[in-house]
């Protein structure tokens, strides 16, 4: 009998390391999750704080992570328009991944330094 090959897609909503990553690829998702970890920032904060993001890219990320139920956006009716990005609940519960992440690269750096490579 032929071995079936499964397609990452259709894990994605039953394995929660596929699921991860399909919330997570985006090149930009994780720095954004970062970012808005500390609270809810601005559109035009997050890109300067993300330079050298496009205002296109972060614009499509920020959607992205919205679409996930990950980001919430907030439009607030004052001239001129003022837009603040949050975390959701689910979202928030990032924060211990974000942290665990942290250690983890910075333990890496620690390597790298000592074994020469940076």
């Amino acid at each position: 009998m032929a071995e079936q090959l499964v397609n990452i897609h259709d894990l994605v909503g039953r394995c929660p390391f596929a699921t991860s990553q399909k919330l997570l690829a985006g090149k930009w998702s994780l720095l954004i999750m970062h970012e808005l970890s500390e609270g809810p920032v601005r559109f035009r904060e997050l890109e300067r704080r993300l330079y050298p993001i496009t205002q296109a890219t972060l614009t499509r990320a920020l959607r992205q992570l919205e679409d996930d139920g990950l980001v919430h956006r907030e439009v607030y009716g004052t001239i001129p328009p003022k837009v603040e990005y949050s975390l959701t609940e689910v979202g928030a519960g990032f924060k211990t991944v974000l942290a665990s992440l942290e250690t983890w690269g910075n333990q890496y750096i620690d390597y790298m330094k000592s074994s020469g490579r940076i």
